[in-house]
């Protein structure tokens, strides 16, 4: 079935994935600041296994079509993305103008990488 997706489709979907779980890794103990650290870093590490499961299957269908940096660029946009709507939606902070701006510099930035120069 996956097979059948187009490679853009298939990698950035696998990315956006992997980046759920990559997060939510990475940032969603901090909603629990009284867990003990070894229990968040072994909870941590159990829901990275998931990311790595989508982010390597990623990489490898979408490399050839993509470029590598090509390739890190989306991860960093989707990642930059997911972040942002984790964030606001998960932990409750606010958007500052700062983070829009920034995010606005690194997607010009992949417009640099993806142009055909």
């Amino acid at each position: 079935m996956l097979s059948n997706l187009p490679v853009p489709v298939l990698t950035i979907g696998l990315l956006i994935c992997s980046n759920v779980f990559m997060t939510f890794a990475w940032y969603g103990h901090l909603k629990f600041p009284g867990a003990a650290l070894w229990q968040v870093i072994l909870v941590s590490w159990g829901i990275a296994f998931f990311e790595y499961c989508l982010q390597v299957p990623a990489n490898r269908f979408g490399y050839g079509h993509f470029t590598a940096a090509e390739l890190k660029t989306i991860q960093e946009i989707v990642s930059l993305t997911v972040f942002m709507l984790f964030s606001i939606f998960y932990l409750g902070e606010g958007l500052k103008w700062n983070y829009v701006l920034g995010f606005a510099m690194i997607v010009g930035a992949a417009f640099v990488i993806f142009h055909k120069w």
